[in-house]
């Protein structure tokens, strides 16, 4: 963040306001899909709003080496709540919009003296090896790791820890600088695409941790004064069971009855206090192992999902997604926390994947149909023909999905099943692929 960069724009900001209406700060919320529906959230509430940049989500993401004790100050935090004091607003809440900078959200927040979660574990809620030193410190189940500082040190690292492994870059997110190591002989070439991030950034550490096979799981809570109510669980579905570094393909919410649905509860639970989340939105991932009934934190985020879970809780149920999270950041207690959700539907998403080899899009078959699905919302098409198609292995390259409704979970899978009956992705390989992939083939997700 820039010091002499604007903190309010005057548009947005009463400054002159004689009826002094109440301000609420909204960090980063012109880099984020999620802002304007925070702004909107403010203004319903009788708020105003004043944005704050941190240039945070425009740069590549930092890195901490956890021997030397460092942690992440990804701007000049007190200039930030020098200048908000300056304007002489009344300030309420500090709204954090993008995933990227809500440890300085946090920090900014204990600096003005407003509701915000603990800003010392700030990075230990954003960067996965630090994530995972804090986990092990309080007691919450994560796989065996190294942090290495070259992948030169990914092999000792793997064989220490035993086959198979996953290597991510601590920095990563929607699953980009992410590879699952089979066996010694997957050593080779395995980890050199992740010597950049999305951002053609150099990478300086990764997390090599034990590759935990069993049923993954996506799980989301608000929480309002240090209390947590659980919204839903989603459950990652694959389409057979070989190991993955990628989970999306088709995903459902699981109901109270899953045998799993009571135990991821109470572990997510324990691990918000962990890691010191009182207030807000918060999207976790876990596993339930298949060696028995172990639950393992695998990725931790104080906001709201990526996909597309928020805005169809807005359409299939009571919640508010965006209101009850300004009213948490408020310290007021939300409806969320107390009241029934109303959800009117199983809600899933399916995700149509290039898993055969990157190509030229020559055509996607099958869209209308898929469109004209029962239950079938919000198609996203990413590609289109004459486009280059790497293979799918992070959020940023999903070439189709679509969101799925239904009045139970068996119409839901269902659905999901005509769905992939229903398109198919016509991809020319790249030349060095053509002789295990024919020109044209289809390779449908």
């Amino acid at each position: 963040m820039e010091p002499n960069d604007p903190v309010n724009d005057p548009a947005n900001v009463p400054v002159n306001d004689p009826a002094n209406v109440p301000v609420i700060l909204l960090i980063d919320p012109a880099d984020s899909r999620n802002g304007h529906h925070y702004e909107a959230a403010i203004r319903d509430l009788g708020f105003a709003v004043l944005p704050l940049s941190t240039g945070l989500p425009a740069v590549a993401g930092g890195q901490s080496d956890l021997d030397d004790g460092r942690s992440l100050r990804a701007g000049d935090v007190a200039d930030a709540v020098r200048q908000v004091r300056a304007t002489g607003l009344d300030v309420r809440a500090v709204v954090p919009a993008n995933g990227t900078s809500l440890h300085v959200a946090d920090e900014i927040a204990a600096g003005l003296g407003l509701p915000g979660n603990d800003p010392a574990l700030g990075w230990a809620r954003r960067n996965k090896a630090a994530m995972r030193v804090r986990a092990a410190r309080t007691g919450v189940r994560v796989p065996e790791f190294r942090l290495v500082h070259s992948l030169d040190e990914v092999p000792q690292a793997a064989r220490e820890i035993g086959f198979p492994v996953i290597v991510k870059q601590t920095m990563g997110s929607g699953s980009f600088g992410v590879s699952v190591v089979a066996d010694e002989a997957a050593l080779d070439g395995a980890t050199e695409a992740l010597t950049v991030d999305r951002n053609d950034q150099p990478m300086t550490e990764w997390l090599v941790e034990r590759y935990v096979r069993g049923r993954e799981y996506a799980v989301n809570f608000y929480s309002a004064d240090g209390e947590h109510r659980m919204v839903d669980i989603w459950e990652y579905r694959q389409p057979d069971d070989r190991d993955y570094d990628f989970p999306l393909w088709d995903i459902i919410q699981i109901g109270a009855d899953h045998p799993d649905h009571a135990r991821v509860e109470g572990f997510v639970k324990q691990l918000l206090d962990a890691f010191g989340i009182r207030l807000g939105p918060s999207h976790i991932e876990v596993k339930c192992g298949d060696d028995g009934d172990e639950v393992y934190l695998i990725e931790l985020a104080a906001r709201f999902s990526g996909g597309p879970a928020v805005e169809m809780w807005a359409r299939h149920s009571d919640l508010r997604p965006f209101h009850e999270a300004v009213e948490c950041y408020l310290g007021r207690r939300p409806h969320v926390i107390d009241g029934d959700h109303g959800f009117r539907a199983v809600l899933g998403s399916v995700v149509v994947r290039n898993d055969d080899a990157p190509g030229t899009l020559v055509a996607v078959h099958g869209l209308e149909e898929l469109a004209a699905l029962p239950g079938v919302a919000d198609l996203l098409v990413e590609f289109r023909p004459g486009d280059h198609v790497p293979i799918t292995n992070h959020n940023m390259c999903i070439p189709v999905s679509a969101s799925v409704y239904g009045p139970d979970r068996a119409t839901v899978l269902r659905t999901l099943t005509l769905a992939r009956e229903a398109v198919a992705l016509e991809i020319a390989p790249d030349p060095a692929d053509r002789t295990t992939v024919a020109p044209g083939a289809l390779a449908g997700g």
